[in-house]
């Protein structure tokens, strides 16, 4: 008695060997115990020449044939013969199909009708609802869907484009990978952050959004964001209560939990500090109102409301106050979220885990990301979590954030410089 085969040909294309999805392939199939031969390896001669692979893949029996499968369409991989995607609908709100897709951050598409339907709106963890009327597809989070929607289940018909590395010039994201390390030339990853920051606004019409913790003020990095913020660099802050109340503490006081922020010393019954500026802030009712009477003149929060830069701050259970302008309603503050995150081109994460993760898991893949912290397991887990395109950069963001605005100073004044010479 011949042995069954459980096997199944597919194919990739794409910048397959400098973005690694080959090697994520081949690593895929070992991992979980599969087999493969490859069939057809054409390998692109130029820059812009894609690779184009075609292979056989086995497994042990039909479950394993799957799992290898499904890991292997996340990749990018397809098989050579397409079917059309699988749909199921939605029986009661916020209630998914069984065996429903769960989406990747990368360009999704759904093969429907015979024609490949872009999926809009990606993030991690989500599913795709498609309308079959207008042959359109959105990635939805599960307390969006409403009865009747009709949800993709199973990965057939579903293809996934993973991010490739840039073609064209050397650039932080291309050299530094998808890593995080405390070893980098911190002076040197400034400069090219502060680069890429100018070019993603000045060059490419970019949005660029910050998320910060209350580190930043703590370090005394405050006042470097408040600049970015001057500057016009930053189209967005997304936080909590904490930076907002130890902000507006350090425009009134000049403290931050009570230290002085200037010399690192501990006022005089500091330890209040905190909850007076909570205080100050309930007596008028709200950060905008405390700018528009001039009851705080400096800071983050003063410049994201005198530049008319929209923020959101997102509550936790442990928040003193919180202050009013806090968003407590949790779900009210994810969509507020997303919608600052919209069409965002670069994100600045500093200091701040939970709302990084958070963040993160709301980005495609295109989106550019900086996340920065002294700790490294934060930078760590927030690449582990899924947002695989971030670069994690190690270091004190009260020493790191002031060097990238003083580069992005310097390279305005350059540009300047340049214009009233070419004038003469």
């Amino acid at each position: 008695m011949t042995e069954k085969k459980y096997e199944q040909e597919i194919e990739v294309k794409g910048h397959l060997i400098d973005s690694m999805i080959l090697t994520r392939i081949f690593d895929n199939i070992m991992d979980l115990k599969g087999d493969f031969q490859v069939l057809d390896f054409n390998v692109g001669k130029r820059k812009k020449d894609v690779s184009y692979a075609r292979l056989i893949v086995r497994g042990k029996n039909r479950e394993h044939l799957n799992e290898l499968l499904e890991s292997l369409y996340r990749e990018g991989a397809q098989p050579i013969s397409i079917q059309q995607v699988m749909l199921k609908p939605v029986l009661k709100d916020m209630v998914m199909p069984d065996n429903f897709y769960s989406t990747t951050n990368n360009t999704t598409q759904v093969y429907y009708k015979g024609v490949w339907i872009d999926v809009v709106n990606m993030m991690m963890d989500k599913c795709i609802a498609v309308d079959t009327e207008k042959r359109t597809a959105e990635c939805k989070m599960i307390r969006d869907l409403k009865k009747g929607n009709t949800v993709v289940v199973g990965e057939q018909g579903v293809r996934i484009i993973p991010q490739e590395r840039p073609r064209e010039g050397i650039d932080l994201f291309q050299f530094m990978g998808s890593s995080s390390s405390s070893e980098r030339p911190t002076r040197q990853i400034a400069r090219k952050i502060a680069v890429d920051i100018y070019n993603t606004k000045e060059t490419r019409g970019g949005r660029i959004i910050v998320v910060a913790g209350p580190v930043l003020v703590h370090s005394g990095a405050s006042e470097a964001l408040a600049k970015l913020i001057r500057m016009g660099y930053v189209q967005g802050l997304l936080t909590g209560n904490a930076l907002a109340v130890h902000d507006v503490e350090n425009a009134l006081m000049g403290t931050s939990l009570g230290m002085n922020i200037k010399d690192g010393t501990l006022a005089i019954r500091g330890h209040r500090n905190h909850m007076q500026a909570i205080n100050e802030v309930f007596k008028v009712g709200s950060l905008k109102a405390m700018v528009r009477k001039g009851i705080i003149k400096s800071g983050v929060m003063y410049e994201c409301i005198a530049n008319d830069i929209p923020f959101v701050l997102a509550g936790s259970v442990r928040d003193d106050g919180p202050i009013p302008d806090v968003i407590t309603d949790i779900v009210e503050a994810q969509r507020k979220y997303k919608q600052v995150l919209e069409g965002a081109k670069m994100v600045l994460m500093f200091s701040t885990m939970l709302h990084s993760i958070a963040v993160g898991n709301m980005l495609p893949s295109s989106v550019k990301v900086v996340a920065v912290d002294i700790s490294q397991p934060v930078v760590t887990k927030l690449i582990d979590r899924g947002t695989i395109q971030a670069i994690g950069i190690v270091t004190d963001v009260g020493a790191f954030l002031p060097t990238v605005v003083q580069h992005l100073e310097n390279i305005e004044q350059s540009i300047t410089d340049e214009k009233k010479g070419a004038i003469k």
